[in-house]
Parts: structure tokens; sequence; C-alpha cells
């Protein structure tokens, strides 16, 4: 089984790690003093469950890995539309695409029996940019759930979670799929295949709608908006409005809005990746996260009024605080 990473930082130079252990040939692709300390020294995980080091193949042009079983896009999703000159060379007839990004990912309607099968998404596939680079036919669904930090150059902290939900657009449990959680299990991660990935996908989703922006826009940590009481009424109309959406699409995700909140608040003083990513001066990942969820609300006509101020709100700042991220020739972002 052949393997690429495209945009091997913290959670795909992980992955990869993870893979390379359990027998996969694996590609890495990255950049800088990230990639040069990778090739000289492996990737060093450092984690409470038993600190590894593996040495996949790392590179920046992925030309010199040609086609491969599986790409593993590591990059923010936002960057998608542009990752064509790195994901192509690795493109074989029947090469799968395991996007691991947060939010709603532009393959969301593709094999969706219903009214919006087939539906394109405009928030994340602008244009139908994304389907031309990223085939729909071509994903597989993948919810990310472990967290993990650039320690530093070649050095990934694992923090928590093994989990890594896969499944296909149509629910088939498919001999890829099958194929590819062996192999992930084989490197000590969790990989269940879902039928009804999408009910992850908005499981996790209810967290990031809600916490992200809030975040970004009061800089709070996790525990800090969910111990004030009107923060903390933001985000259970958010997670309620967010749970409307998604049975008007289908999904029935299995999850209480009380329980979300208590996992939230025992994560503690952490800072959303949008906090993050707002700190730094990087594009948030508002698109996939909170634009996207907004275009399925008018497409299945919920009112959504707690979404649809935040997202006003916190797209202005995007628009106000990051000006540097919206160059058009901006490289792509790694998770």
């Amino acid at each position: 089984m052949r393997i690429a990473v495209v945009g091997a930082g913290a959670i795909g130079a992980y992955w990869g790690a993870a893979l390379h252990r359990g027998g996969a040939e694996v590609h890495l692709i990255a950049r800088n003093e990230h990639l040069r300390a990778m090739r000289e020294n492996g990737v060093q995980v450092l984690s409470p469950r038993g600190d590894f080091v593996a040495h996949p193949y790392a590179t920046d042009d992925p030309a010199e890995i040609g086609p491969v079983d599986y790409v593993f896009l590591g990059l923010k999703a936002h960057s998608y539309p542009t990752c064509g000159p790195l994901v192509e060379p690795l493109l074989g007839e029947h090469t799968a695409v395991l996007p691991a990004q947060n939010g709603i990912p532009w393959w969301y309607f593709h094999q969706l029996a219903g009214p919006y099968e087939g539906r394109r998404i405009e928030a994340v596939d602008p244009g139908g940019a994304t389907s031309a680079v990223l085939s729909p036919q071509r994903a597989i669904g993948c919810v990310v759930y472990p967290a993990t930090t650039i320690e530093a150059p070649g050095v990934i902290r694992h923090l928590e979670g093994t989990r890594f939900s896969i499944g296909e657009p149509s629910g088939e449990i498919s001999p890829r799929c099958k194929a590819l959680s062996d192999a992930m299990i084989a490197g000590g991660l969790k990989a269940p295949v879902e039928p009804n990935l999408r009910d992850d996908i908005w499981i996790k989703l209810m967290g990031n709608v809600a916490f992200n922006p809030i975040s970004a826009l009061t800089r709070a940590t996790m525990v800090e908006i969910c111990q004030n009481p009107h923060t903390r009424q933001i985000v259970t109309q958010l997670m309620e409005e967010t749970l409307d959406i998604a049975a008007r699409v289908g999904s029935k995700p299995d999850i209480s809005i009380e329980k979300r909140l208590r996992g939230a608040e025992n994560v503690g003083h952490h800072k959303t990746s949008m906090l993050q990513d707002l700190e730094a001066g990087k594009q948030l990942e508002l698109d996939a996260i909170v634009t996207a969820v907004v275009e399925m609300a008018d497409l299945t006509d919920a009112p959504a009024p707690t979404l649809r101020t935040v997202h006003a709100a916190t797209d202005l700042l995007s628009r106000t605080c990051v000006p540097g991220a919206w160059h058009a020739d901006a490289v792509p972002a790694l998770r």
C-alpha cells in the first residue's frame, strides 16, 4: 500500500508516522525546516501512549513520488481549490483522497440520496474549483479526533485521541475503506468504517461551529466560553441551530448538547484552531466550518438566527484582522 500525505503538519505527520510504523509505504510532503528535520531525524512522536520515531520518505516535490493508492490531505480546507500542483502527480486511476478537514467537506451531497443529491456547496467548492481538482468520486470521508501540535520541526506532540473515522459518501463499506482501516489499525490508530459518516461530521461540527468563531471573537479559551453563562447560552443556541440544519439534510447525530458542552469544558484552557490562526495572522478556516453551514441553512430554509449573526461578525473579523491571508497566491495552509 502506497500512501502520500500532502501537507505533513501536526495531523498529517502524526497519521503518516503511525501508518509507516504499521508497515505501509508512506511519503510525506512538507516544506522548510519541518521537512529538513523529518529528512534528517524522521518524525518524532511524543505521546502519552508511548513515544516513537518513524522514518517515512519526505519531500517537497510530489513528482518524486508518483501515483499512490491513498492521498491524505493535511491542508486546511480553503487550500483545496489551489492544491492541484501538489495532488495531481499522486493520482492514478484508482487513487482515493482522504481529506482530514474540519467542517463540511466539498463532497457532502455526493451520493447522498434525497432532494439535495449532487448539490454543490459554494463555500467549499467555489465555482466547482475543488471538485475540478479533487473529484468527489475519489473521496473517502474522514473525521479527525486526535489533538496534535508541532512542538519543533519534525517533532509532533500527540495530546490525546487516536480515532480517525472514515467512510464512503455512499455509505458502502467498501474494500478500499476496509484496507485503509486495517492499515491504520496496524499503526496503532482507531479507524472505524462508518456507514453514516455524515453523522460523525455533524457531531464534531457542533463544537467547531460554536467554539471556533466565539473564541476568535472573544479571544477566550474553551473552558472560559463554557463557564460564562452568556457565551454558554450562545454556544447552546448555535448547537441547536446546527442540529436543526443537520436534520433538514438527513442527519441525526446521536449526542446531546449538554454532553458536547461538558466535553468542551473538560478540555480546559485550550485555544481553538481558529483563535490560533487569528493570533498567527493566518486565514481563518471559516468557509468550511461556518459559511458552508449558513449556506445549508439557506438551502433548507432553516432560520438559524444566531448562526447567521455569529457568521457575519466572524467574517468581518477575518477580513479586517487577517488581511494578508486573503492573497490569491497564499501558500496552502497545513493542519
